[in-house]
């Protein structure tokens, strides 16, 4: 079992990735630090049920998933999706305007997968794990982004 003070320092080296991830699927600031504060309580209170250490990444990050899907299907039976807030330069990992925008113009299955792997640099094998994907599918996504890319950016 992770003890309080490992899973401090465990969940702090997670934090820029979880905000990362959690702006790409929710494109909201407030959301997007409210699903990582959501994720990190998950977490805690099942820290238990992590058997092994290395994981933790892997771990945390498909609770962040879930928890924004989660608030996803909230948000539209809230309310008809309104234009959401474009994510600013300051907030974007990204070298340009251009490539950010591209990223955030790919449909969400892909764009989650390509910033998980070359954003977060996450492998193959721990993105099939995060996402509950085959190896497979994780590859394919990543071609067809890199294709879409490749075609948005000429």
């Amino acid at each position: 079992m992770i003890d309080n003070h490992s899973f401090e320092l465990m969940t702090a080296a997670q934090t820029d990735t979880l905000y990362r991830v959690s702006m790409s699927m929710l494109k909201n600031e407030h959301d997007a630090q409210d699903a990582v504060h959501d994720a990190i309580l998950i977490a805690y209170q099942n820290r238990r049920r992590l058997r092994q250490e290395q994981y933790f990444g892997t771990w945390l990050t498909r609770i962040l998933i879930n928890v924004c899907k989660k608030q996803l299907r909230q948000r539209k039976r809230i309310a008809a999706i309104e234009a959401l807030p474009d994510i600013t330069l300051r907030d974007n990992p990204y070298q340009s305007i251009e490539i950010a925008e591209a990223v955030d113009s790919l449909p969400e299955k892909i764009r989650l997968t390509v910033i998980l792997h070359y954003v977060e640099d996450y492998s193959v094998k721990e993105i099939k794990q995060i996402l509950g994907i085959p190896e497979g599918t994780v590859k394919s996504r990543l071609n067809k982004g890199r294709t879409l890319l490749k075609d948005l950016l000429k």
